[in-house]
């Protein structure tokens, strides 16, 4: 049983043979979401649909049931899970429950708000479909509100004032792609309230795009910093003196969010039409849940896991004697010092990882175990599941007996910063520097690997569709 949908779930299916196993997925959401995109997605940029696949076609022989799993029994080996089903216009919670052989947690996070107050009643996230959809119609929605003639100028500042809270890639990326609909299609739509408008990056470090490198981190400050790029004469002068489009806020952070201010730690208030939040991860209820019923020898590993599942090299859970296992943004190798970044990047190698560990029938949960410390031996082929084509593939591959470790490949990181320009930071070798890339290459190279990387070649498709649309007529607007 395969619970979540996301990068790590949809690398593992695409991989794993259903002619071994039999695979059921378990998701509230039936769809992969192409993840990097969904800041394109929440200005207009790119459709949804365009960066979503149904579950089913991944892997049409496995089974797929929408739900939510609430509680995991490891005892018993039962999930607990509830759906919503709808008759016409009246909806009931169906609870059910699926036994499993051996479980693959990919759940993934949820947003981390740090218990700042008033950050999950009036701040947008960007984690969803449904995210980006509330954003792309809460945009025009403080467009339309500013548009109103009775506001005073400070009213319309105010409702176009758009809070970015966090500097990582999800931040910078949806503040540039939100600059781009301003300067692209702002005159042409609300050309009377583009001196209002205001974009604000909240960081609360001295630089943005942690991850990368200090020469891309400085190219994309001086690009989020940069004049505002209008073609039309008549719109460039009705911009006030010295106008600034976006601002970076350094060394800020924030102290309390209220219907229509942001208070920060230095006693500052920022009013605002719209604020995103992209600060960070947390555990959804489940993986705390899972931690919890896996006892103590998971306990002990949380001083390294802290909040999510700890596991081993081969991603079996601590404690979970090789019948649970995990990866992704919900687990943490623990074992190995290998401490990975919660991306895609890492969730979909460690999905094809233990997919091709299971098809090459190693048992991952083996009879006894290595330590009194719940510490599993690694892999070993079973001889009694293997035929002689297997023994006589190992004997050629050199392989013997027991699985490698999972070992992540840094392929190198993207990120797009408006404009038509984007940071590109190619990993080459371990023992080499990255290949560093921006402006026009880097977003020649960030477009092609983006779209190399989608799912199908239907999502290919549309999303060049999108891009070309877009050229030529323009974000949409409309609400629907």
């Amino acid at each position: 049983v395969v619970l979540g949908s996301g990068w790590g779930a949809c690398a593992f299916l695409k991989d794993i043979d259903t002619d071994l196993f039999d695979v059921t997925i378990i998701s509230p959401r039936n769809h992969f979401v192409f993840t990097p995109m969904l800041a394109g997605s929440a200005v207009g940029t790119v459709e949804y649909r365009s960066i979503t696949q149904p579950i089913r076609e991944i892997n049409l022989q496995a089974r797929f049931l929408e739900a939510t799993a609430t509680d995991v029994d490891v005892k018993t080996q039962m999930i607990t899970c509830q759906s919503v089903v709808c008759d016409g216009n009246s909806c009931d919670i169906c609870e059910f429950t699926v036994r499993y052989d051996r479980l693959v947690l990919t759940v993934g996070a949820q947003t981390n708000t740090f218990g700042i107050p008033g950050v999950r009643e009036y701040c947008c996230f960007l984690k969803q479909v449904e995210d980006a959809r509330r954003i792309r119609t809460a945009i025009v929605n403080c467009f339309e509100r500013a548009n109103l003639p009775n506001l005073t100028d400070e009213e319309r500042e105010h409702d176009l004032t758009f809070v970015i809270i966090g500097a990582g890639p999800t931040g910078v990326e949806f503040a540039a792609e939100l600059r781009d609909f301003v300067e692209q299609d702002g005159p042409k739509y609300y050309g009377n309230l583009v001196k209002y408008i205001r974009i604000k990056i909240i960081v609360s470090s001295n630089t943005v795009l942690a991850p990368f490198d200090k020469l891309l981190q400085e190219q994309a400050i001086r690009q989020l910093n940069s004049a505002p790029r209008f073609e039309d004469p008549t719109i460039r002068s009705l911009l006030p003196p010295r106008f600034k489009l976006t601002e970076l806020l350094f060394e800020s952070r924030v102290k309390e969010v209220t219907e229509k201010t942001i208070v920060l730690q230095n006693g500052s208030e920022i009013p605002y039409g719209l604020a995103v939040w992209a600060a960070g991860n947390g555990p959804i209820p489940l993986t705390l849940q899972v931690i919890e019923a896996l006892g103590e020898e998971q306990a002990k590993e949380q001083d390294v896991a802290r909040g999510r599942i700890a596991v081993d090299p081969w991603m079996r859970a601590i404690g979970g004697e090789g019948k649970i296992l995990a990866f992704g943004d919900c687990s943490c190798i623990c074992q190995g010092g290998q401490q990975l970044p919660a991306t895609a990047q890492v969730a979909s190698q460690q999905g094809e990882y233990l997919a091709s560990v299971m098809n090459r029938k190693f048992d991952l949960n083996p009879p006894t175990l290595l330590s009194a410390a719940g510490i599993l031996p690694p892999p070993m082929i079973d001889p009694k599941k293997t035929v002689l084509s297997d023994r006589i593939a190992g004997m050629a591959t050199k392989n013997n007996e027991y699985a490698k470790p999972f070992q992540f490949l840094n392929l190198g990181i993207l990120a797009y910063t408006g404009g038509g320009s984007a940071l590109a930071q190619v990993e080459t070798a371990p023992e080499l520097s990255p290949v560093l890339g921006w402006g026009a290459a880097g977003n020649f190279v960030w477009k092609g690997i983006y779209l190399s990387k989608q799912v199908s070649w239907r999502n290919r498709l549309l999303v060049m569709n999108d891009w070309t649309k877009q050229k030529l007529f323009g974000r949409d607007i409309t609400r629907v």
